[in-house]
């Protein structure tokens, strides 16, 4: 029996390779964005948490120390600052994000294409060794009705 030879194969094969190679650079840019948005998270739970220690020191009614609300004011704004980076980082993020997007969207689509000839290759060629089945099979029938009717004579 013939097996299925696709002649495309290699190409196939460079298609799912270069989709394969689209996915890893698709997932870097997405551990990326959701490293920013946990650092961003980290720096205003930082800021909150600067600000209720602040607030239960001040609500306390006692003395005051202006070195450490200055020291505290310094660090909220350092956070301030580091979440503020990291929202800008994470705005370039999503721009290469959905760059890398579309192009994934657009190996997906060509191997898609190459799979869809080689399907329907295969169907070509199943349909093929079912018709040439079906010839042999009626030459087997007209050949025993040829034979059976030689032996009536």
């Amino acid at each position: 029996m013939p097996r299925f030879r696709f002649n495309l194969q290699p190409v196939l094969e460079l298609r799912e390779r270069e989709e394969r190679e689209k996915q890893i650079v698709f997932a870097s840019y997405e551990r990326e964005r959701v490293e920013l948005e946990d650092r961003i998270r980290r720096c205003q739970s930082m800021m909150d948490d600067e600000k209720r220690v602040m607030r239960d020191a001040l609500s306390a009614g006692g003395v005051v120390d202006l070195r450490s609300v200055k020291m505290q004011a310094g660090a909220t704004l350092g956070h301030h600052l580091d979440a503020h980076r990291a929202v800008l980082e994470l705005a370039g993020v999503f721009t290469k994000l959905e760059s890398a997007r579309a192009e994934l969207i657009r190996a997906s689509a060509a191997r898609k294409a190459v799979e869809l000839l080689r399907e329907r290759a295969y169907e070509a060629f199943r349909k093929e060794l079912d018709a040439r089945e079906a010839r042999e099979l009626d030459e087997l029938a007209v050949m025993r009705h040829a034979r059976t009717k030689e032996m009536m004579r």
